[in-house]
This record gives C-alpha cells, structure tokens and sequence, in this order.
C-alpha cells in the first residue's frame, strides 16, 4: 500500500471517467520521493479499508471477523432500556437539534460509508463503500459504492444519497454537533454511477475518517421537506432493522429486515441476530432496575457503584437466571468530569476552581473501590501524560509558556488525593481556603463565603439522574462556607439547558476511544465552539494553545506525533482545571438475563450495551442461546 505520499505523487482523486464495474484493487499508483510528507494513511490507491499507522488486520474479501460467530442462529426478541439519559423519545431524526431521538436510529437503522472494526484501533472497512481511494495529498477521499447496497425500499443507494447525507447533517438546520463534525468536509462530487468523491478542506486524519464514517440515508426521506422538519418519519436508511411499533415516547418496537442487502458480507456476518428489538424507556432508575428483575428487559448496565455491589444479588443472581459480569476494557477512557462553566465569573479564576476540586473527597466516594480517578483526558490508554514532559511535548508547549499555569512543565497531572497521609482531607480544605481567601473570598458573619461586593459564592448542580450522589461534596463544600444546590431536571430540559450553556456546573460522561481524535476534541475545547449554541464546548473554553495542539494532534503523521500532541494536550487541559476530574470504570458492570450465547472471543473496543456513540458489541453478535443446536456428547 501506498504510505508515503505527495501532492505530485497521484492525481487527487480517481478519474471521473473510471468505469463503475472498476476493481475493488486498482494497481497502486507510484509512490512519492522520499522526501515527501509521511500521510498517517494508506493513500493514492483503491483499499478495501482505512487503517491508521498501521496495515488492515482483515484482508480484501475476509470472510467475517474474529469477534462474531459466523454461524449464529437468527430469531429471538433482545428487550432493551433507556440507551443512556434520554428518558424518552419525540423524533426519529437524530441530526437536528431540537427533540429527541431513540438511540436505536444510529445503531440499527442508518448506516455509513465505512464501519470500525472492534479489535484494531480506529480502523474502519468498506461498507456502504466497497472501497475507498484517499488523495496523496488528503485533500479527498474516494467512494466506490457497493452495487449490492440498498435502502429498505429496495432503491439503490447512488452517489446522490451520499451528497444529499453531506449537504444535510453539515448544513444549517443539523444540529451543531454534526455541522462541526462535519465543517472539514467542502463538499461531495460525483464522479460516475458509482463513485463519489467528499472534497476536504482540513487535511488530516481526522477529517479523512470522519468523512468515511458520513451516515447515509435516502434523499426520498421526509419528502422533500426542510431538514427540521423530518420529525417522526423514520429514516429511510440501508440498515438491518426497520421500524415496526411506535408508542411514542416510551417505546419502540424494531423487526429485521428479511432483504437486508449486507447479510452476507464480511463485514456483517454473524450480526444483528434478533428478529425483534424491543426499547421500554422509564422515567426513574429505581422503577427501571424493577423492571429488569421482573425481566422487562434484558441488559442493565451499572453506573454506580453501591448499586453494583448491593442491588445486583439475590435469588435470580444465585440461581443463574442473571449473569452479573464486569467486562474488561480495553479501550481508551475519556474524561469523565463536573465542568465549570467558565462563561460564568465565578468560576473565571482558576484558584476557585481548584478549591472546589480540593474539597472533593474521591476516595471515600470511591468507598467499594469500583472505580477509578480521571487523571487525564485519556484514561486508559498510552495517550495520557506521564511523568515530566518529553523533548517533543516541551517543542510544543515552549512557545505558549506565559499564557499556561506553571504546572504544565512538571510532573503529569494527578488529582487531590485523601488517603495518602492522615488528614489528608483536612489539609486539601485548608489549602482550598486559603485559594479562596486569595481569590476575595472571605467569611461572613452568617458563615458564607462572600467577596467584596457582599455576593456569596453559590451554585447549582445540574443533575440528569438522581439526588444525591454529591453529598460528601456538598458538606465539604458547606464547610468552606459555599453554597452548591442540587437541581434535577429530566433528559429533555437538561438537554436544553446544556444547548443553551444555561448551567453552573454539570456531569458530563468521558468518550471511549481508540485513538485520540482532533473533530472530537475541537468540538469540546476549540475557541470557535466556545459560543456556539448546541456545541460540545460546555465549558466554554477559549485557549490558542489548546487550538494549537489539537492542531498538531489533527496533523500527526506518525504514532509517535500523535502521542506527543496527545500529552502536550493533556497537560494544558488538566492543569488549566477547567473541570473536577471525577471517575471511570475498569470494567463494563453489567448483569444480563441468562438467555444469551455470544462469540468465544471478546474484541478489545466495545460497548457493553446500547451506546450509539460506541461500539455495542452485545447488541450486534450476541443471539438468543436457545436457537443453539444442542452440544454434541
């Protein structure tokens, strides 16, 4: 395959003229000099997959992959709960901005050009796309479609789809999320019945693979409406359900698609093994995790700790009915965070953001040892900071040394501890006072702190799921004389609040991830998304340097750049404490009702259960095990 690469080294694009019934394996094109720039992907011939720094596991025409069963049964009904905080649903469009849609959309129903592989990191394989042609120079990417591909109405997915998905999910009425995500791509061309090209205006790695992963649907869905305005039509789309029963808000019935047109590809054999899917949504987690006694659904995924030691046992536990089983991660871990506001003044100065994380008592929240501190914005993974900052990551950082805390040339961040010498927590909340007291925060006879123009230092929690669970903090925090208010509010209103950045301090989940990825973190830190409704960038951070890195993290042609932006980011982003680092499990904690066979090997990047944003491995290879031939004696 073609690494080394140049502007001159190839045309940037296939011939417009190239016949569609062309190889999948067009004869490599010559490779550039020496001197050329590395790509940190396979450019300048037509490849059956995209796989960063390194060569495809799976070759062309590979028969399935290694973490499905080839030959699982079909049949059976898989019943499924709330996907994450969405409590319930009022749309099947999940590109807009207003409304929400059932998480089913995008692990069922839509499908894009490319789908990941789960065992190779960020590594995608031709799916809508058969195969794929990326220009020496980044400067395009190349689709040749599959002529099996078709959308459920049996219509042929073409070229014009392609440019009518890009137009829609970048364009003015998609939700910013997409449009950002989007915003590197100028524009899709096509080039034959066949093929289309996607123009890109950043040229990196990044924007290469966000284009290969463009979701797909037909330019017949909605009916010519204004994209907004596709509110409860389901997408007409290629995936291998269609929608069968809706009840909105609560709940959702899928059924297989009998011409499903991908059943007998590699990279689907062995998947989406249930005849039916079946979504309850409920409002509150108590009523939920009945329901999964009383077997309403099939999967519970466990996010809190004393939950996952004291509630999944009893008589069903021990007699085999359900399965509790902490699944190994392997993937990254982002960072799972409270992120302060920084459009807000309060929370401007840095030395009361630290005291607020001072009086963060991790290790006694942490008391059935479950879980583990984010320390870094990659968790998990060799991305994250260690130790002092190498030659490479100083290269980086040097030219910003006045705009950054002095931290950021030391040692790797790590977060206030309470067990590492006794009293630990008193001697966090004398230094979090003292941090105050130099910021013009001092006490006040009615025991609040409050600053020169009398104001006390409050604010509110927002919470999407339950009261609670920062008690520890809250009386930390009373003692230091601040004031933190609970507030909870259901999906769609703490939705709202988060598009509108109307919010003190709110819980925000970290990403898994397999490499660290530029439109991703440009989405959350970049200045440009800063003021932008709808973004991802809730903390509202405005920072050249961090620009600049993800920049550089956009750029890297090597694993080794890669890492050194990585690092180089990790450390301004934790050290500038724009957020309190909070948790991340080790495992994927989940109990399940005993009536699942799966594939013998685990791949390494999977979700336990039904987050789009993810790889749901369960979902897509598990199979209803009575449908099993019974095992030879």
């Amino acid at each position: 395959m073609a690494w080394a690469a140049s502007a001159a080294a190839a045309p940037s694009s296939p011939p417009a003229s190239a016949p569609a019934s062309a190889p999948a394996s067009a004869p490599a094109l010559t490779l550039a000099p020496a001197s050329a720039v590395i790509a940190p992907i396979q450019t300048g011939e037509w490849v059956h997959a995209l796989a960063p720094y390194v060569a495809a596991k799976y070759p062309a025409g590979f028969d399935h992959f290694d973490y499905v069963n080839p030959a699982a049964p079909k049949g059976g009904v898989l019943r499924l709960r709330n996907p994450d905080r969405r409590t319930s649903f009022d749309k099947f469009n999940p590109y807009t901005t207003k409304g929400v849609a059932p998480a089913a959309v995008t692990i069922f129903m839509v499908e894009s050009l490319t789908t990941p592989s789960l065992d190779e990191p960020a590594t995608v394989y031709g799916l809508l796309a058969e195969s794929m042609f990326v220009a020496p120079d980044l400067s395009s990417i190349s689709f040749r479609l599959h002529p099996l591909a078709r959308f459920a109405n049996g219509d042929p997915v073409t070229p014009a789809d392609v440019v009518h998905s890009l137009a829609q999910v970048s364009g003015k009425l998609a939700s910013p999320v997409y449009q950002n995500a989007y915003s590197g791509v100028a524009a899709a061309v096509v080039l034959d019945a066949r093929t289309v090209r996607l123009d890109l205006k950043e040229r990196n790695l990044d924007t290469v693979l966000t284009a290969a992963g463009l979701p797909v649907f037909s330019r017949r869905w909605g009916g010519g409406k204004p994209f907004d305005q596709i509110v409860t039509e389901p997408p007409l789309a290629s995936g291998p359900y269609l929608v069968d029963k809706v009840q909105m808000p609560s709940r959702l019935e899928l059924k297989r698609n009998p011409d499903y047109w991908a059943r007998d590809l590699g990279v689907r054999r062995g998947h989406f093994n249930f005849e039916r899917i079946v979504y309850r949504l409920y409002q509150d987690d108590a009523v939920s995790r009945e329901a999964f006694k009383a077997g309403e659904y099939d999967i519970l995924k466990e996010f809190r700790a004393r939950a996952w030691v004291r509630q999944h046992q009893g008589a069903k536990w021990r007699d085999g009915r359900i399965v509790k089983n902490p699944f190994a991660v392997g993937a990254g871990q982002g960072l799972a965070s409270v992120q302060y506001n920084l459009r807000r003044p309060l929370f401007q100065d840095i030395r009361v953001r630290r005291a607020l994380t001072l009086a963060f008592d991790f290790e006694n929240y942490n008391k059935y040892r479950t879980f583990k501190r984010t320390n870094s914005l990659f968790n998990n993974s060799e991305f994250a900071a260690a130790g002092l900052p190498s030659a490479e990551e100083l290269a980086l950082l040097e030219p910003w040394r006045k705009d950054l805390p002095a931290e950021v040339f030391g040692p790797a961040y790590v977060a206030p501890r309470t067990d590492t010498v006794p009293n630990a927590l008193r001697q966090n909340l004398r230094q979090a006072r003292d941090l105050l007291s130099a910021a013009g925060w001092a006490p006040a006879a009615d025991g609040k702190l409050r600053n020169a123009q009398g104001q006390a230092l409050s604010f509110e929690f927002l919470e999407p799921q339950s009261l609670g669970r920062n008690v520890e903090w809250q009386r930390n925090l009373d003692k230091l004389g601040i004031t933190m208010t609970e507030r909870l509010v259901d999906f769609a209103l703490f939705r709202n609040r988060l598009q509108k950045f109307d919010f003190d301090v709110v819980p925000i989940a970290g990403r898994q991830f397999t490499l660290p990825d530029a439109t991703a973190l440009e989405s959350e830190f970049a200045t440009k998304e800063a003021d932008q409704p709808g973004s991802n960038n809730l903390r509202g951070t405005r920072s050249a340097v961090v620009d600049s890195l993800i920049k550089a993290l956009g750029q890297a042609s090597t694993l080794a750049q890669l890492r050194t932006a990585a690092r180089a980011l990790d450390r301004v982003v934790m050290w500038s404490d724009w957020q309190m680092p909070w948790l991340f499990s080790g495992n994927l904690q989940a109990s399940y009702w005993n009536k699942f066979a799966m594939p013998a090997t685990q791949p390494k990047y999977f979700d336990i259960d039904y987050n789009s944003s993810f790889n749901p491995w369960p979902l897509w290879t598990w199979w209803d095990k009575s449908l099993s031939p019974p095992a030879k004696p």
